[in-house]
This record gives C-alpha cells, sequence and structure tokens, in this order.
C-alpha cells in the first residue's frame, strides 16, 4: 500500500513538472510533505481542466467531469487511479473540505455552457470555483491559524485569474470566449467584433487599464496572506504573487499588446524571482524566531 502511495505520489510530480509552468517552481519552495500534497491537487485540477479543454464531444465532457467528482467521495473506493489516490490520501492529511474540490470541478464545467459574462459579479463566481477555491485548497495544505487567511487565499486567487484573463484575450476569443465582463466592454465602448479581430485602440486601453486596475487591487489584498501561513510555506504563495504580478506589470508596459504575443516571464527571471522571494522569507522566519 504504501508503494502504490509512493508512487502515485510520483506520478502527480510527473504531471506538476511537465505541466505547471509558473507553478512547478513554487511548489518546489515547499516542504516535501507539503511539496507532494500540493502536487496531487495539482493533478487534478489538470485533469479536470484537460477534459474541459479537450477535443471530446461536450456530453462525454460532462460524463468524464461528473465521474472525476464522484471519485472525491471518501468512501469511493475506484480501481487504482494514482491521482486519486494521492488526493484523497492529501484530502485525510491535511483536512481539506471536499466541497472544495466539487467546487473546482463545477467552475470547470462552467466553461462547457457559457463563454461569456454579462458582469464582473458574474465572472467573479467562474474566478472563485476555478482559481480561488484552489487558494483555499493550499492553505491547508500551507496550514494556517488566523481565519483572514481565507479571504487573502481567495483575492490572490481572483488576481491570478484576472491576470490570466487579460494575458490570453487573444487566445480565448480564437476559442469563442470572452471573459471581459460584456457591460464594461459596451461602457468603454469596445465590441466582441472589435475583441475578435484584435482591435487595438483608445477604448481597447482604457477598457484594459480598468481590468488591470481591478487585478492590483485584489493583488493588494493578497498580499496580506504571506505573514498568516506557517513559515516553511510563505515562499510558494509569495513566488507565486510575485510572479503573476510580474506577468500583470509586463502587460500594462506592453500598451496592452496582447493580440501579438502571449506575455509571460523567461523561466530563468521566475528563477531568480523565487529564489529571491524564497530567501527573503527564510531569512524573514529565521529573524522572527530569534526574537
Amino acid at each position: 500500500m504504501e508503494t502504490e502511495l509512493r508512487a502515485s505520489y510520483d506520478h502527480c510530480e510527473r504531471i506538476a513538472r511537465t505541466e505547471a509552468r509558473n507553478f512547478y517552481y513554487a511548489f518546489r519552495t515547499l516542504p516535501p510533505r507539503k511539496r507532494r500534497a500540493i502536487y496531487a491537487a495539482y493533478a487534478f485540477c489538470r485533469l479536470c481542466d484537460d477534459i474541459a479543454d479537450g477535443d471530446l464531444p461536450e456530453g462525454e465532457k460532462r460524463r468524464l467531469l461528473r465521474e472525476a467528482r464522484d471519485k472525491l467521495a471518501p468512501d469511493s473506493v475506484p480501481a487504482y487511479d494514482p491521482v486519486f489516490t494521492a488526493l484523497h490520501d492529501t484530502v485525510r492529511v491535511h483536512g481539506i473540505p471536499i466541497r472544495y474540490l466539487e467546487q473546482v470541478v463545477e467552475g470547470i464545467e462552467m466553461d462547457l455552457t457559457r463563454a461569456r459574462y454579462e458582469t464582473f459579479e458574474e465572472l467573479r463566481r467562474y474566478c472563485y470555483r476555478v482559481a480561488s477555491v484552489v487558494g483555499l485548497v493550499s492553505i491547508e495544505i500551507f496550514e494556517y491559524t488566523d481565519a483572514r487567511a481565507r479571504e487573502y487565499a481567495v483575492a490572490l486567487g481572483l488576481a491570478m485569474q484576472l491576470t490570466n484573463i487579460l494575458r490570453d484575450v487573444s487566445e480565448d476569443a480564437r476559442r469563442g470566449r470572452i471573459y471581459i465582463p460584456l457591460d464594461e466592454m459596451r461602457r468603454f465602448g469596445y465590441t466582441e467584433r472589435d475583441l475578435e479581430r484584435g482591435v487595438m485602440n483608445e477604448p481597447f486601453r482604457k477598457l484594459m487599464r480598468y481590468q488591470a486596475a481591478r487585478a492590483r487591487g485584489y493583488f493588494d489584498c493578497g498580499r496580506q496572506l504571506m505573514p498568516l501561513i506557517s513559515a516553511d510555506s510563505r515562499a510558494c504563495p509569495a513566488a507565486l504573487h510575485g510572479v503573476y504580478g510580474a506577468v500583470l506589470d509586463r502587460i500594462e508596459a506592453s500598451g496592452f499588446d496582447v493580440y501579438s504575443r502571449r506575455i509571460g516571464i523567461p523561466t530563468h527571471e521566475k528563477l531568480l524571482l523565487m529564489a529571491r522571494l524564497w530567501a527573503a522569507n527564510v531569512l524573514s522566519s529565521a529573524f522572527a524566531s530569534r526574537r
């Protein structure tokens, strides 16, 4: 049994190493016990994302997502599945509410039925499910004692997802999806047709500045998470905050030119940033422990 469990966690680590991009290097800052748990949570989210983004018919996607939700039940004993074997152990060890994981599935299912959001409140519900809830799962692994950590984890998840939305405007449009609230597009005089054609005019830049300012507000709130979680885990969310904040910086610095290329941070810059944040958190924790 122990061999099977170890193999399951190793499988989840391989998924994270191959697919996680921005996340994997941040995960590496965690101590081994927490690191393998975050790999399991990531592998579950990746599994659900891949179902929704794949080429299967919608009915088959729904069936597979329903199957994934069913496998979350504590008394479910499916045939050996490395992702769920590791996930069930992570849920048990870290006391993660199953409801959080169910909400991740619900958020991903929204991509099967919705390609537009009329208001930010509607978009926020989607972002909460696909990103903020992942933050709530993560802080159960990181460990915290102050309940405010949940509020700040939600904010950081929103900030990261809103940054993804700005970065991926062009890619999402090609897939027939628009995540910028339609009422705000109308307010700034920018149409769906403009977005689909990649029109970069002053209404577009004003619209994007408005979206970026909202993301900044959530980043500012999410920054308050770090002191509230276990010292050995702070570098992970700090790194994600730093990397996604830097992506938002570059989107703004480009004049919001998200059509000509996908804006990101080169791997060597991510590693330098994460090393600096890891060192800062280690030194901060060491100083605090001596006081």
